[in-house]
């Protein structure tokens, strides 16, 4: 090997080092610097798993203190979004889904890098148990608990209660969610709802370290879940279950109400339906037939069915015309059986002959409030309904989730306003009677029941314990004459002889109170003879006892028929129940 040759030689392996050299150089610098960050989180992901601990959500109780929910845990399939050549098929076998569906749920997963993609929930203790048996043939499995609830009651007192479900879409984008996992169940109805934020308490995370069959190596940080505050309902849940029973199958609604602070005793919606159906996600099946139910059985009925009131709203008219000075208590009109106006004839239910104010609402004479009705005129009637309450909603809390209505009290603004129409007489005619345009839900007459028993005390009904123990005690500007000559006479509502509301009389207690038929359809035929869709709704009114009242219940039965014989006796066992349950305690 000549001179020259040796050099070109050593030139040329020194080039080729050098090369070398700058090639390792420059990957080096690739893999360390320009993609050092993602290779260091490809590293994390790998072996760091963050783990969502569940908040005990706050207990629900009724307001004797009995816990009316309970925390239930239980298990979750899940499996780390960068888990690489999963066996789909034999996932999906061991898990008892679907393959497409699993395919579908770790295609959506993968965008979250340290959070576990939930397969399947719900699991059975013999679940649990299988899966964990062949864990190390799916590296990346694990099995993880949550919290749902149990219902204690099952249906009774669901309309107040509410249930939990999964987070909808829209909740997912409201910030009244932030910081909640997927797999959180949240309130979705009612109280559940209304009152979610003070319930749901704050999750935790416990961040591992875990290797590559996803078992936990070290525990690498934690931070400790927060439970979610208690909260304390104005129901009675044993009064609520016997209000519940009362009904005997029958469909309709009752509001009971502490005639002394305004609190809900018991809220009755009839048909119902059991929220536990609800926790891990409701059957197709049972949604299905829920939603085709003609009965409706999510309806909140005392608060978002607005109907007729019928004759529990004469105490109204009849205070309206005391205080106007139209009437007074000696007043008396002629009854023979119906009152002529025009070419058209408004009837009464039977010729009562001369009645007087006590008698009109003793035996429910129509004739004697269309008078005091024509001589009223719409706008005053309007106005003293308003005072009691009636044609706007009540604000009971629980607007979100069940959207209370604010039912209608006519006038002639508000007819002009949509329509441009005239305002009739006819139409004042029946207006006194609780017919025609006026429209009341039971949450609104219970509270106007409440007003009368304690005499104009402005009272917002509320579902919490001691929920107006804040608000202020406000009187309408009535005189107790007033109510003397009102309250004498739904007395004798109940217990004088020719009363309509006889079937309200109890051996324990004294009871006042009003019954109401509401048309639902005019006609010739009598309402047992309608079509069960088309008969008349049967309401009453309560109070007990009648010397110093302590609560009050409004009650409509749809359809029922005659408020006197259908939903009189249910008021009346409401009301001994109520007492025998205090007498109890």
């Amino acid at each position: 090997m000549n001179k020259e040759y040796f050099e070109r030689y050593l030139s040329l392996t020194l080039f080729v080092v050098i090369l070398v050299f700058f090639i390792l150089a420059m990957r080096i610098y690739q893999l360390q610097i320009l993609k050092g960050s993602d290779y260091r989180d490809a590293a994390n992901s790998n072996k760091i798993r963050v783990i969502t601990l569940p908040a005990a959500r706050g207990i629900i109780y009724d307001r004797n203190n009995v816990p009316l929910v309970r925390n239930q845990a239980y298990y979750y399939a899940s499996l780390m979004p960068e888990t690489k050549n999963i066996d789909t098929a034999g996932l999906a076998a061991l898990l008892k889904v679907d393959e497409r569906k699993l395919i579908a749920k770790l295609k959506k997963g993968v965008s979250h890098r340290f959070k576990a993609i939930v397969l399947k929930d719900g699991l059975t203790f013999k679940d649990v148990a299988v899966i964990e048996a062949r864990r190390s043939d799916f590296p990346g499995l694990m099995v993880e608990p949550n919290l749902t609830r149990r219902y204690m009651f099952n249906s009774i007192g669901s309309h107040v209660i509410g249930y939990l479900g999964r987070m909808t879409a829209k909740q997912m984008q409201s910030p009244d969610y932030d910081n909640i996992t997927p797999e959180t169940f949240v309130g979705q109805w009612a109280a559940e709802e209304f009152y979610d934020k003070v319930l749901r308490g704050a999750a935790g995370e416990k961040i591992i370290e875990v290797d590559a069959l996803g078992r936990q190596l070290k525990l690498i940080g934690q931070t400790k879940p927060q439970m979610g505050n208690d909260v304390t309902l104005s129901i009675d849940i044993g009064l609520q279950e016997a209000a519940e029973k009362a009904f005997n199958g029958k469909t309709g609604a009752l509001v009971a109400v502490n005639v002394r602070n305004g609190e809900v005793l018991a809220l009755v919606s009839l048909p119902t339906f059991d929220p536990n159906d609800f926790v891990m996600g409701i059957e197709t099946d049972k949604w299905n037939a829920m939603n085709k139910d003609k009965r409706h059985p999510l309806l909140n009925r005392a608060l978002q069915s607005s109907y007729p009131p019928g004759s529990v709203f004469k105490p109204v008219v009849a205070i309206a015309a005391l205080e106007e000075g139209i009437i007074d208590e000696y007043s008396s009109t002629q009854c023979n059986g119906v009152l002529e106006y025009g070419k058209h004839s408004f009837g009464c239910w039977k010729s009562h002959g001369s009645v007087s104010f006590h008698r009109a609402i003793v035996e429910s004479c129509d004739v004697f409030f269309y008078e005091i009705g024509r001589k009223l005129g719409i706008e005053r009637i309007e106005k003293y309904a308003r005072l009691f309450g009636l044609g706007k909603s009540t604000g009971i809390g629980l607007r979100r989730g069940v959207d209370e209505k604010d039912g209608v009290m006519p006038s002639t603004r508000r007819k002009r306003r949509p329509s441009k129409k005239q305002w009739f007489l006819g139409e004042t005619l029946n207006a006194a009677i609780g017919q025609g345009f006026v429209s009341v839900t039971p949450a609104q007459v219970a509270q106007m029941t409440a007003m009368i028993a304690n005499e104009g005390i402005i009272m917002p009904i509320t579902l919490l314990k001691d929920g107006n123990i804040d608000n202020p005690r406000k009187k309408l500007d009535i005189r107790p004459e007033t109510f003397d000559a009102v309250k004498s006479a739904l007395h004798g509502v109940v217990n004088e002889a020719g009363g309509t509301g006889k079937e309200a009389r109890s051996n324990i207690v004294q009871i006042s109170g009003k019954t109401g038929t509401a048309q639902v359809i005019a006609g010739r035929l009598k309402s047992e003879e309608q079509k069960q869709r088309y008969r008349d709704h049967a309401w009453f009114i309560a109070y007990a006892p009648s010397a110093k009242p302590e609560i009050a219940v409004a009650v409509i039965v749809e359809h029922g028929g005659h408020g006197g014989s259908v939903a009189a006796p249910i008021a009346k066992e409401v009301i001994e129940a109520y007492l025998q349950g205090k007498a109890g305690n």
